[in-house]
């Protein structure tokens, strides 16, 4: 365990995220996340009565196609579990504020801006952020793969972006041995 071990506890409650990337024939981009919550003791809700340990409290699926800039072409969304009468009802139609959007930098932001609130699915807004992540690793890994990868650096609004990716580090002088700590001054 890379952690430290931990003092004596129970589980309670176990999310699991999984994404994944797909590159479609007609050369977009499929990325599609499965968000399931489920408890270790008997959950009682109003909507749905008794949750028993291991069934789902929440469960929804998210496709988000790109194209390979990362803009957002569609959003489709699923809620086969949810606690509350009024879930498996969210309006898809307010996902189409995403469409056109891009994946860059205030992504979460846009994100939160179009459905936050009253306006859209907490679980649903999470698991925007994993997607987004998951289709900047399959867009940008095969463009490192494809044949014309030299066209295709990731975009230069990645540098400062985290901690390996600073500007003037390693990682930045070789994925843009052009850009100049000066050019963002000007």
């Amino acid at each position: 365990m890379p952690l430290p071990t931990p003092g004596e506890r129970s589980p309670l409650h176990h999310r699991r995220i999984d994404c994944q990337g797909y590159r479609r024939a007609d050369g977009l981009w499929d990325i599609e996340g499965h968000l399931i919550d489920t408890r270790e003791e008997p959950m009682q809700t109003f909507g749905r009565g008794r949750i028993a340990p291991g069934e789902p409290l929440h469960e929804m699926w998210m496709r988000l196609t790109v194209d390979d800039r990362l803009q957002v072409i569609d959003l489709q969304a699923s809620i086969e579990h949810a606690p509350y009468p009024a879930c498996p009802h969210f309006p898809a139609e307010r996902l189409r504020k995403l469409v056109g959007q891009q994946i860059a930098p205030g992504w979460t932001a846009r994100v939160r801006l179009a459905l936050g609130g009253v306006h859209g699915c907490t679980h649903l807004v999470e698991l925007l952020g994993p997607l987004a992540t998951t289709a900047v690793q399959t867009v940008y890994a095969w463009r490192g793969e494809s044949p014309d990868s030299r066209d295709h650096q990731p975009p230069e609004d990645f540098i400062n972006s985290c901690h390996s990716l600073a500007e003037g580090g390693e990682a930045a002088r070789r994925l843009w041995p052009g850009h100049r700590a000066d050019d963002d001054r000007d």
